[in-house]
């Protein structure tokens, strides 16, 4: 039996356990639990496989959409800086991830609120939209 464990959990890469257990499902057939591991794998890479395609999708839509809005810091009628959303939604995830990064975003738009400068988030071909 130990044989039989050693072999599986090598081919299939699977835990100690898992061999075992397999094994005493199969009535001991090496074939059989063989066939029960590859089948579980199959079932876990479909669904995997099929959320895979919905992400991508998903993130294909997020990036076209963002390409075609602009975020847009004015001062009075003069426009300071102009960004892709893209670009704005990567500078949002570094500070999330970045202790240093978030500091300068705060102290940044703190300096924006003081120096009474709007941000506009304008998609292509809508009427931009202010925040203060």
């Amino acid at each position: 039996m130990l044989r039989k464990i050693d072999l599986l959990r090598e081919r299939m890469d699977v835990s100690y356990r898992e061999a075992r257990e397999t094994l005493e499902k199969s009535n001991g057939d090496l074939v059989e639990a063989l066939i029960l591991l590859e089948g579980k794998r199959g079932v876990w890479r479909e669904k995997l496989h099929g959320r895979g395609g919905q992400l991508f999708f998903c993130l294909k839509r997020f990036f076209e959409r963002s390409a075609e809005t602009k975020l847009r810091l004015k001062k009075d009628e003069q426009t300071i800086m102009e960004i892709p959303a893209a670009v704005g939604m990567v500078g949002l995830l570094g500070m999330l991830v970045s202790t240093e990064l978030a500091v300068l975003g705060a102290l940044g738009t703190v300096a924006a609120l003081m120096n009474r400068c709007t941000l506009e988030l304008e998609h292509q071909g809508d009427n931009p939209v202010k925040s203060a």
